[in-house]
């Protein structure tokens, strides 16, 4: 996650602290804060002590990690907390369905975040984490998000740098406007070990009345015995469900 507030204000301070996590790090130290956020040192240290008498932040002899005072305020956000709500139930079924991994995304910016995803003992191991980040172009999820995107968002992103994540990562801007343009009539995406190798990915989105992507979820498996296409179906199903569900739920509840 990015900011635009300036780092010279208290708050632009305090938001480049805790973007500083990662959402691999356990703790992390003092020094590295300072490094990572370029902040005077004296500065890191006095405003994590603020971070964690506001339990924004936690402290123990390994260092500093995020506090579950974010994690409870997470949980109030009222558009994701709604969506989660009425996601869950569906994707719960389709993980029964399938016996594989079952993911929750959402847009942000040029990355797709992971708000759910829900695993048996023998999920695959893939990139994707709870609160992780992942880019919209080598990704199931992301690119049935992009592809839902305006003209001017979706030119920006395959006009920016794509990186090959592997050796089947497509990075050719007209190869991925193809692919965007088949995900618009199949109502599906498929991934075949870009993001990963060995995994494969199907994913479909979540729309709203006026067709704009609220969210999008898929299925991912190890290519060994997963085979996306034919889930097609329930994973189409799935979206549709959660979006019909989130509408009447606005319709009675629309505040």
């Amino acid at each position: 996650m990015t900011s635009s507030l300036d780092p010279r204000s208290v708050l632009g301070r305090i938001v480049l602290i805790l973007d500083a996590f990662e959402v691999e790090d356990h703790a992390v130290g003092l020094s590295e804060l300072v490094r990572r956020t370029g902040l005077p040192k004296a500065t890191v240290h006095r405003m994590c002590q603020d971070l964690v008498a506001a339990r924004l932040l936690s402290l123990s002899p390994a260092g500093y990690s995020l506090g579950r005072g974010l994690f409870e305020l997470g949980l109030r956000a009222s558009v994701e907390r709604v969506l989660l709500e009425v996601a869950v139930p569906f994707m719960q079924d389709l993980y029964a369905r399938t016996r594989e991994t079952v993911h929750l995304g959402v847009l942000d910016g040029d990355e797709v975040v992971y708000v759910s995803k829900i695993g048996g003992h023998r999920q695959v191991s893939a990139p994707s984490r709870v609160g992780g980040r992942m880019p919209l172009y080598c990704t199931a999820i992301g690119r049935v998000l992009l592809a839902h995107c305006d003209a001017a968002t979706v030119d920006r992103i395959l006009s920016g740098r794509l990186i090959r994540r592997t050796a089947r990562t497509i990075v050719g801007p007209g190869l991925l406007r193809a692919q965007l343009d088949r995900v618009l009539g199949a109502g599906v995406a498929f991934e075949y070990e870009e993001s990963s190798a060995g995994i494969a990915c199907i994913a479909a989105p979540i729309l709203g009345a006026d067709d704009q992507p609220l969210a999008a979820i898929s299925v991912t498996g190890p290519t060994s015995r997963f085979r996306p296409a034919e889930h097609v179906d329930p994973v189409r199903a799935a979206a549709i469900g959660v979006a019909s569900t989130l509408a009447r739920r606005l319709r009675l509840n629309p505040r």
